[in-house]
């Protein structure tokens, strides 16, 4: 044969392109290319591509004594499902883990071994249901979180820990964690109970926030949407579908890599997110947690006039949304973030290390429809001392609407220094204005400052 002539490098490199599956069957040939198929620098670079593995580990986190071992105990643990859709998932969790890790390991912490498939069995057994491919493979991976002290007041810190994270308002606090099969049997249960479905639903409840806000993720095993449960889910079962039914394909014409249901969509999306820095830590305190406020653009307004800047961003709050009530039918809650550069403050060529806000501005919006123009003093009852360097002033507000898409736009009024210096500042302009006939008397105003309450594509959080 031609190729048993090929030296060893050239014959490596052959393999290397080849796959993991044609260098098996290589090895089959001869006794020379199963040598080199056994090369475990092979199988570490099948491992590092496949399974972003950068040691010998099996499906447990247990060592191995190489790579090709490694290797083929993946396959045996996966061989029931196609494995092109098993190394999409494993990047799906590569990336949540990875940003945990680095992060926020004390969520990291939380997550639990892989589910085995006895226990989906037991799963689909109990509530009568078929877990869609992907959804089984996630579970395989990670058995969703394990649950702090068995208490999610919002006063526990394990409450904060949540994979999905959420956002608080209003007093209002939301921190979703993803549920371990033994905690989607137990909610399931009683939820669809409470909620009236028959025995035969294919709802599942696959993450939870237990705070002071409760709220609520199914799953629906036939067609594989995820839902959320609105303000009427207890009285009339009425959800809210996560993706865009056309994103989710599970028939059987597609490929692996094609197969893809709304857990998966919703968990890659919010492992983007992460990654990518649009959603981040919050710090409150000793207690830290995902917030899903966007920090950066285009989901998130920025403003900076004069040294001011003024970061903007909204959320879409499914669990107080009333699609029955025709003007409060969609809840949103917005994050105002405000610091001064440091530059400080500049205003004609005059320089300020600090500046108040006084006054807010806004017009919301529904369908381009103006539904209220507000304006008052303060925010949430307080007037932010800005000083250069300093951490971002932070907070929170909500708003309803009638229809969809929707804006808020506006400005806050600043004054330099302070407003007591200010109105000090003003009266002493005014006398000096009697003989030089001018009054340097500005407020600094940041205008057009738009957040577009839209539906966020297709990401619910």
């Amino acid at each position: 044969m031609e190729l048993e002539g090929l030296g060893e490098l050239a014959l490596h490199i052959i393999l290397l392109k080849s796959g993991p599956e044609n260098t098996a069957a290589v090895a089959c040939v001869s006794k020379k290319f199963r040598d080199s198929a056994s090369d475990d620098s092979l199988w570490f670079n099948f491992c590092s591509h496949d399974l972003d593995l950068s040691a010998p580990l099996d499906p447990l986190g247990n060592p191995t004594p190489s790579f090709k071992v490694a290797y083929q105990l993946w396959r045996e643990a996966f061989g029931m499902y196609p494995w092109s859709l098993v190394k999409r998932v494993k990047r799906c969790w590569v990336t949540l883990k990875n940003w945990l890790t680095s992060n926020f390991p004390e969520a990291e912490a939380t997550l639990r071994k892989g589910a085995s498939e006895a226990e989906i069995k037991e799963l689909e057994n109990s509530l009568k249901v078929k877990l869609p491919l992907p959804t089984r493979i996630l579970y395989r991976f990670y058995d969703g979180q394990e649950l702090m002290n068995g208490d999610f007041s919002g006063s526990v810190p394990g409450s904060s820990l949540g994979l999905i994270g959420g956002y608080s308002f209003n007093n209002c606090v939301v921190n979703v964690y993803l549920l371990p099969l033994s905690q989607v049997i137990m909610e399931t249960k009683e939820i669809i109970h409470d909620l009236g479905f028959s025995s035969d639903s294919k709802y599942i409840v696959v993450a939870a926030s237990f705070t002071d806000r409760e709220k609520f993720f199914f799953l629906n095993c036939t067609n594989g949407q995820l839902y959320v449960g609105s303000k009427n889910l207890l009285t009339d079962g009425e959800m809210i579908p996560c993706v865009p039914n056309a994103l989710i394909s599970l028939g059987h014409d597609f490929n692996g890599d094609q197969l893809q249901d709304a857990m998966l969509l919703w968990l890659e999306e919010h492992g983007r997110r992460l990654q990518d820095g649009i959603i981040r830590l919050r710090e409150e305190g000793k207690i830290r947690s995902i917030n899903l406020f966007p920090e950066e653009q285009p989901l998130c307004s920025i403003a900076v006039t004069n040294g001011v800047q003024i970061r903007a961003s909204a959320v879409f709050i499914p669990e107080l949304c009333d699609l029955q009530h025709e003007s409060k039918k969609y809840f949103f809650s917005y994050s105002i973030r405000m610091c001064l550069l440091p530059e400080g403050c500049i205003i004609n060529r005059m320089s300020f290390s600090s500046c108040q806000l006084y006054w807010r501005h806004w017009i919301i919006c529904a369908n381009d429809v103006v539904i209220a123009d507000v304006g008052g003093e303060a925010v949430i009852g307080k007037f932010p001392l800005l000083h250069p360097g300093e951490k971002e002033f932070v907070y929170e507000s909500c708003t309803r609407m009638p229809s969809l898409p929707g804006s808020v736009e506006g400005s806050f009024t600043f004054f330099p220094g302070s407003c007591r210096q200010m109105a000090y500042m003003v009266i002493w302009l005014l006398e000096i204005a009697l003989k030089m006939n001018r009054a340097i008397h500005e407020q600094l105003e940041l205008g057009s400052l738009r957040k577009h309450l839209g539906w966020f594509t297709w990401y619910m959080s």
